[in-house]
């Protein structure tokens, strides 16, 4: 009997001789369950035969755990049912590794993170809940779950840092605050030891090892307000990543997908403005003020009021005529987004996720072009600043282009790869696997990582989805009708995707990748009456 053969009478007939599943004791919900593979097509009447047999002869009740929306589907219309749902077993979960790696730093453990707790690169911070933004450090504790395409943990995999989760860890790790140690996280525990002398002063060898400077690469001869469509991959070097790969994106004309219109504005805009305000002097002075360079609160300031520089800084005449004018033709009436595209992002071990600003829902001329300035102003965040400084970048080689792309008002949106970052194993069934994160409305809190999506993996080979997680959101964003977004609330725990949404997108993933030359992507979509749009592709950082 081949493999083949053997899949279908055992796991996608109804008409089979065997029921075959897992019974396994689940410690964070302290049940017993039976479980069947996520591609197994078994129908009702069998889950609860199955369910009958099991527990007439196990010593303790078990429960059923559905492992695909189909099987929660076909168990939740049986009647007396009792089930444990793999949301329920990740809420009480007690640890998760979202990157896992060694560190070795100083424990910091911080109750409320805000701009006024200094950070150092060489600390491993104790978070109680997942931030937004982090400067580069040495390994992220958290206390809340999170998912692996948070912002914060493609910036943990870029760094090769670890980034876990571990219930109550602030109390577990109090005899350590403020201590050096050696933080190992792997897929299926950690461990913490205070750091020895010998580690210390190899520490402090490879700090003076200083990486050469990178120097990533710009056109500024480009001064065309470029469509999508115009564009290439090659057209990264004056139209930023973002707005190149999606460009290449419309050219590869796969089905399935739309890719938002807009047009980019260029690398030369973005210094034609720090010249012509003078801020290019201002920004070099800064860069060798010796206080800049040693003091972190002092350069936090500093860097604030860089920012306001540029925000008050007067766009030129002619460009904001021709961008205005753009605008109205293209999206008349509609929101906008200004989104950031630089040359410092998807670099070889430099992703840049989650480091510059994007502005949602411009709606009036003001709103456009202060926008546009947010963006600008947005290479010198505090974050982008650090984490550029650790990866030996050259701070006065880096340029902003900015995207004006058509608003998507989405009814669901998130981010998927074109890998199972949980399971890496080599397996066959594991092949062409995509994971999905998905929330309700604007995608932002998938991405800044705040609250637990809905989080799935669709196996290509068995046709399967297995839901890892259910959305735990209660509230959603979305467009304010006077400008930028607003956040409103909603009720119950449902699936966001269906079984058909995610097939789409899962088809969509595997088309892009093969656009990419096959290199696993970084995919953040947004799903709006019926149709599905792709509004970034980046190069996946697969991590420890």
């Amino acid at each position: 009997m081949g493999l083949k053969v053997f899949f279908e009478n055992n796991y996608l007939k109804a008409n089979r001789r065997f029921i075959m599943g897992t019974i396994a004791y689940q410690s964070p919900v302290r049940k017993w369950t039976f479980e069947f593979w996520e591609g197994d097509l078994i129908p009702s009447d069998q889950i609860k035969l199955a369910a009958e047999i099991i527990n007439q002869s196990f010593f303790t009740p078990v429960a059923f755990k559905p492992n695909s929306t189909r099987q929660d589907e076909a168990s939740a219309r049986i009647e007396a049912l009792q089930r444990v749902l793999q949301t329920e077993i990740s809420r009480n979960q007690e640890y998760e590794p979202l990157n896992v790696a060694k560190g070795l730093g100083r424990i910091h453990i911080i109750p409320k993170l805000d701009e006024h707790v200094e950070i150092g690169f060489n600390e491993i911070l104790v978070l109680d809940e997942v931030p937004v933004q982090l400067p580069p450090v040495a390994g992220i504790i958290t206390t809340k779950p999170s998912t692996p395409l948070s912002h914060i943990n493609l910036l943990a995999k870029g760094w090769g840092i670890p980034n876990v989760y571990i219930k109550n860890a602030q109390e577990l790790f109090k005899q350590y605050n403020g201590w050096w140690v050696e933080f190992d996280a792997r897929r299926d525990n950690y461990s913490i030891k205070r750091a020895d002398n010998s580690q210390l002063d190899e520490y402090q060898k490879r700090l003076k090892e200083r990486l050469d400077v990178m120097k990533p690469r710009s056109d500024l001869s480009v001064t065309k307000l470029a469509g999508l469509s115009e564009q290439r991959a090659s057209s990264v070097i004056a139209y930023g990543a973002k707005s190149a790969n999606l460009g290449e994106l419309i050219h590869a004309r796969l089905p399935g997908f739309t890719i938002p219109p807009g047009f980019t504005i260029p690398f030369f805009y973005y210094d034609q403005f720090l010249k012509e305000n003078q801020l290019d002097n201002a920004i070099y002075t800064m860069l060798n003020d010796q206080k800049f360079v040693h003091d972190p609160a002092y350069r936090r300031a500093y860097l604030t009021r860089m920012r306001n520089q540029i925000q008050q800084g007067r766009m030129n005449a002619e460009l904001r005529a021709e961008i205005l004018r753009r605008g109205h033709a293209e999206f008349p009436g509609q929101g906008v987004f200004a989104r950031s595209s630089t040359n410092s992002e998807d670099l070889p071990n430099f992703n840049g996720a989650g480091l510059y600003t994007s502005m949602p829902n411009l709606r009036s001329d003001d709103q456009l072009i202060e926008g546009i300035k947010t963006v600008w102003a947005s290479v010198w965040n505090f974050e982008a600043y650090e984490a550029r400084e650790r990866a030996g970048i050259d701070h006065m080689k880096i340029y902003m282009a900015v995207l004006i792309q058509e608003g998507i008002n989405s009814e669901s949106s998130g981010v998927m790869i074109t890998a199972d970052p949980f399971n890496r194993t080599p397996e066959a069934i594991n092949r062409g696997s995509i994971y999905i994160s998905a929330k309700r409305g604007l995608g932002m809190k998938v991405v800044e990582g705040q609250r637990i999506a809905e989080q799935v993996v669709f196996r290509p080979i068995a046709n399967s989805v297995q839901v890892l997680t259910r959305s735990e959101e209660d509230s959603l964003l979305t467009f304010d009708e006077h400008g930028g977004i607003r956040e409103i609330p909603i009720g119950g725990e449902r699936a966001v995707l269906t079984d058909e949404v995610i097939r789409r997108l899962a088809t969509a993933a595997a088309g892009i990748k093969k656009v990419f030359g096959g290199k696993d992507q970084d995919i953040e979509w947004a799903y709006m009456r019926g149709q599905i749009y792709i509004v970034q592709s980046r190069p996946y950082i697969p991590g420890g």
